[in-house]
């Protein structure tokens, strides 16, 4: 269930929609796209209303849904002709659809029936679909789902380039995902939204107020002296002579000067970042 949640994504902008499971992402993206209909409020996508006008709205919108739809008794091209004829191309048709399977790197493939292919390619099938009107909007739910990484890495390709001219939400679990194609994350919990922002400032903004200080010395320490010092809230043992502290301050320097109080080398001395897993995990835990 939606919790009048709100937000516009501009044109050119690739922004990743992320959230457990149930958060609400897929409703989200059937409401946009017109496939189910919000309680109340209202969606509109290029300033036209999809409740009061869905098929002007549906021409705009290219949508790749989670469980992807399509008909496994069907050949490849001749799928894509059917959803070009859906659209009403006509004399494009053809090339629209030629365009697409070379784009979606399905030319080997193409020939097949849908029920034969793999699961990664019935993903290129739909994500064709999806771009065979040329739409402004591309709505991808789990776009690179069952795909090897070098097709992920294609798909995430694909929909750069598709980004630099076309407003492009996508949903995904992969969070280096977000992080590789998205300029900005939408983050869902429960229904509402937690975080919308550019993933640095979603990571910054964050922080805890814990930090985590990674110290690896030449010999084992007494980790009761480390928990001595000031402004120290835990300490944990990575290794033998490597340790994670956890302080509400910046303590390095305090590292630093009781090490060489104590004729102790240090080894490395990293102050841990927090990743957009981390944030991720900390905003919808």
């Amino acid at each position: 269930m939606l919790d009048n949640i709100s937000f516009s994504i501009s044109g050119g902008e690739i922004v990743g929609f992320l959230g457990n499971n149930g958060a609400g992402k897929s409703t989200t993206m059937k409401i946009i796209t017109g496939y189910v209909e919000a309680d109340k409020g209202t969606v509109e996508v290029c300033d036209i209303d999809v409740v009061k006008h869905p098929l002007e709205s549906h021409r705009k919108i290219g949508y790749l849904p989670e469980h992807n739809p399509i008909y496994p008794e069907m050949f490849v091209k001749e799928y894509l002709r059917f959803v070009a004829g859906v659209y009403r191309l006509g004399k494009d048709a053809n090339a629209r659809v030629d365009e697409m399977i070379e784009k979606t790197g399905l030319t080997r493939e193409y020939k097949k029936k849908i029920g034969m292919l793999s699961k990664g390619y019935r993903q290129r099938v739909g994500l064709a679909q999806a771009l065979i009107p040329n739409p402004e909007v591309l709505v991808l739910d789990e776009p690179t789902t069952g795909l090897d990484p070098n097709q992920i890495l294609e798909v995430r390709n694909l929909i750069q380039e598709v980004g630099k001219e076309k407003t492009v939400m996508l949903s995904t679990h992969i969070m280096q995902e977000v992080s590789a194609i998205c300029g900005r994350v939408i983050i869902i919990n429960k229904g509402r939204i937690v975080a919308d922002d550019k993933e640095s400032s979603i990571v910054s903004v964050s922080q805890d107020a814990v930090l985590s200080l990674f110290v690896e010395y030449s010999q084992p320490q007494d980790v009761n002296v480390l928990k001595a010092l000031d402004s120290v809230v835990s300490v944990s043992q990575e290794s033998e002579s490597s340790y994670v502290i956890n302080s509400s301050t910046d303590i390095r320097e305090s590292v630093f000067r009781m090490a060489v109080a104590n004729g102790q080398v240090i080894l490395t001395m990293k102050q841990q970042e927090r990743s957009m897993e981390d944030v991720f995990r900390s905003l919808t835990k």
